[in-house]
């Protein structure tokens, strides 16, 4: 079986980087370490020596010769160097480290007891300081081992002081036995740092691939139509909130799906039951009411009825459907709000006030009979949709009345608060559950208390409201006790 490798896998690409930063890293430790090593540390000495001399030449010009000679035997000791101060005459002043046969501090004149083979030397260091007006360098081997070794010269001054010349030397130790240490543990570093970058991204990316690959199989299963599937946690960050994201899209999702069945149900139950009473009642006048005006009135008006029920269930969903589309517009207007709500309240003072409460599409004396109580002192112009705030008003009116309780009544109120004008329409019926008031505006929703009774409709119309007063960036809410009743509101700026 022929392995196949994704190279665009997150897995593949994790253990590539991995791969090739520890590269990275080995290549610039070993041009540093290897190749840079020798160039670094001369340049490092370099520095240093000049360090030295500088700091002799200031102790020269701030202290007696007692505290100078102690500070260049401090110095030498700090920096591991060679120190010698001579005076122009060839005279030996000090000598750090004193040590008289040591080959690498040639002394200038006999009597320093001085090496012949650094003499020509160290004079061409002094001739070149002499040239250059007081400092020089330069680096020679040793005759011994034929060590490097840096060496400086420059001339001492001091008001009331005798001009002295010191000498700074600075061996070069030979580093290519370090650098060849340094070779054998970079090649057990590499080795030992590739083998941990593979460990490590196949561990990282096993890690975060297999809750993708979860997740992945979940996305099947939702594409497929299977909702309300929580998603495993992705063990990071950015996974986890990924994980809840999308558990989330699946639940909402489940809920939508549920809906949608329920609203179709609820439509199809809608439209079955004053379709049937249409083609019910328009049987009995074509065989028994024809000849009789008063029977025939009577069907003829469950009819009508009917087809205003039908009428209105369309005209929700054509609501829903511009809302969806986002094609719903305003055409604002000044209006007296008192003066529409009084409108839409007096189309419910008919047949006898009663509403059918019952779902049968007949009012008669079983149905509840309801009374509208409407309080307004005054009147509030207002700058909005005319139309859709009647809309607005009358689903909150016929929502309450569906609710409104044994005792029938239902209360309008506009009533002015400071700068807004508040329309409120309330019950005395069960009320909504605590738990139920963040859904009764979601499209499709019904209260799922018990007290609430089984009503007709198709859930559309308070989504309906809440888009309208939306658009219309209108404050609006619902309060509710169980037991007690609900009550609808809006306000909208008072117009002066």
């Amino acid at each position: 079986m022929k392995l196949k490798i994704d190279s665009h896998s997150i897995k593949f690409k994790t253990w590539l980087y991995f791969i090739l930063f520890a590269a990275v890293l080995m290549a610039a430790l070993w041009i540093a370490q290897v190749f840079l090593l020798n160039n670094f540390y001369g340049a490092m000495k370099s520095d240093q020596t000049e360090t030295v001399v500088s700091e002799i030449e200031n102790s020269y010009r701030h202290h007696d010769s007692s505290r100078f000679l102690r500070d260049v035997d401090r110095i030498s000791d700090s920096y591991d160097m060679y120190i010698y101060v001579v005076s122009f005459d060839g005279k030996t002043t000090y000598f750090s480290p004193s040590d008289d046969d040591y080959a690498m501090a040639p002394g200038i004149g006999s009597e320093a007891g001085a090496n012949a083979q650094y003499s020509s030397q160290l004079k061409a260091l002094t001739e070149e300081m002499i040239k250059n007006g007081g400092s020089a360098h330069m680096t020679f081997r040793s005759g011994t081992d034929s060590q490097k070794v840096l060496a400086y010269a420059n001339v001492l001054k001091s008001k009331d002081k005798e001009e002295l010349i010191t000498y700074v030397f600075s061996p070069l130790w030979p580093v290519s036995s370090t650098i060849a240490i340094l070779k054998h543990q970079l090649i057990i570093v590499t080795i030992f740092s590739l083998i941990l970058a593979c460990l490590i991204s196949f561990y990282l990316s096993m890690r975060i691939t297999r809750p993708l690959r979860k997740m992945e199989k979940s996305a099947k299963k939702l594409a497929a139509g299977e909702y309300g599937i929580v998603f495993p946690d992705g063990h990071y960050t950015e996974l986890s909130n990924l994980s809840d994201t999308l558990t989330g899209a699946s639940i909402e999702l489940e809920k939508s799906d549920l809906l949608q069945k329920d609203l179709i149900a609820n439509v199809s139950h809608d439209l079955r039951t004053p379709l049937t009473m249409i083609k019910s009642y328009a049987e009995m006048i074509r065989d028994i009411s024809g000849d009789k005006p008063e029977k025939r009135e009577e069907h003829l008006q469950v009819i009508i009825d009917e087809t205003g029920r039908l009428n209105n269930l369309v005209e929700d969903l054509l609501a829903v459907s511009r809302i969806q589309s986002g094609k719903m517009t305003l055409n604002r207007s000044v209006f007296d709000l008192a003066a529409a709500a009084d409108s839409i309240i007096s189309t419910y003072k008919g047949v006898e006030n009663r509403y059918d409460s019952n779902g049968d599409g007949i009012i008669d004396e079983d149905d509840k009979q309801f009374h509208i109580e409407f309080n307004c002192k005054g009147s509030f112009s207002v700058n909005a949709d005319e139309d859709k705030i009647k809309q607005v008003i009358s689903n909150f009116i016929s929502n309450a009345i569906k609710f409104c309780g044994d005792d029938g009544k239902v209360d309008v109120s506009i009533k002015q608060h400071g700068k807004h004008v508040r329309l409120s329409v309330s019950d005395h019926g069960a009320g909504i559950a605590p738990e139920d008031l963040d859904h009764v505006w979601d499209r499709y929703y019904r209260a799922s208390s018990n007290m609430v009774r089984t009503t007709t409709g198709t859930g559309l119309g308070l989504s309906i409201c809440k888009e309208i007063l939306t658009l219309h960036k209108a404050d609006f809410g619902v309060d509710s006790k169980l037991g007690q009743g609900t009550t609808f509101w809006f306000q909208l700026p008072v117009k002066k």
